[in-house]
This record gives C-alpha cells, sequence and structure tokens, in this order.
C-alpha cells in the first residue's frame, strides 16, 4: 500500500503499475483534475494546503479500511499540494482487485473519504483576482 502527499506531478500510469499483480483482473485509476471554472467562476490556478503527517496517516487508514471492505489487492493513493495549474493532476488513486466490482467500489469510496476526512485544503484563484478557500476548509484558515 502506498499513500502519499507530494508537491512534484503526478504519474497516474507509475501509480497504476504500482499495484497490478498478475493475481488482479482490474486496475482501477482515477485522476482528479484542476478544472478551469467553479460555481460560474473562472478559475486561473489553486494552491492545495495539508498538514502533511496527519493527512499521510488519514489516507493510509482510508485505504486499510477499504481493502478490507471490498476484496482488493493493493492500493496506491497519492495528493498533490502546493500550487497547481488548469489540467494538473491534483489526487490519484489506483485500485488493483481480482474483479473489477471491488476495484471500483473500492477507488469510489476512497476519493469520497478524502474529501470528507483528509486535512488538505484548496484555496482557488479567479481571473478577476478573487481567492476563496474552497467547502472544506477550516474557518481559521479562511481568513488569510
Amino acid at each position: 500500500m502506498y499513500c502519499a502527499i507530494i508537491t512534484e506531478p503526478i504519474d497516474a500510469s507509475e501509480l497504476a503499475s504500482r499495484v497490478r499483480t498478475d493475481a488482479d483482473g482490474a486496475v482501477i485509476t482515477f485522476t482528479g483534475v484542476v478544472r478551469n471554472h467553479h460555481e460560474g467562476r473562472p478559475v486561473e490556478a489553486l494552491r492545495y494546503e495539508t498538514y502533511r503527517e496527519m493527512a499521510e496517516g488519514k489516507l493510509r487508514r482510508i485505504c486499510e479500511e477499504a481493502a478490507a471492505r471490498f476484496e482488493v489487492g493493493d492500493i496506491a493513493v497519492v495528493h498533490r499540494v502546493g500550487q497547481l495549474a488548469i489540467g494538473d493532476i491534483a489526487v490519484a488513486i489506483a485500485v488493483a482487485a481480482p474483479h473489477r466490482d471491488a476495484a471500483y467500489r473500492a477507488s469510489r469510496e476512497i476519493i469520497e473519504r478524502i474529501k470528507r476526512e483528509v486535512p488538505i485544503w484548496k484555496r482557488e484563484r479567479y481571473a478577476d483576482g478573487g481567492e476563496d478557500w474552497q467547502e472544506g476548509t477550516p474557518v481559521d484558515l479562511r481568513s488569510g
């Protein structure tokens, strides 16, 4: 199992190759990318911030629980932090399993739980010069 917070660009194919074995009939890869809009506002870039040690621990726990709940082989998850441009991969998940249903279900659960539980905060920069912390960002960070 591989779970990491990184600052470098994400290579989703490398992540998939990290989990695949000859026992697996499915390897599911999910990539979340930076889009150019949010709620009707043009987005120019964004910045992710985190408390790395806590975030990596939560990522690992989420992956361990998904592996136990679904019949999957290996799981790898990376989330990028720092300044990201439109089109950059922000998060990637690779799940290998003997059967596709388990891989799909585990991948979906992992991304949904990352969004809800992992302390990673997103600040969007808009074309009009404004910036905002997005939902889920602690109130004490929104003022900066």
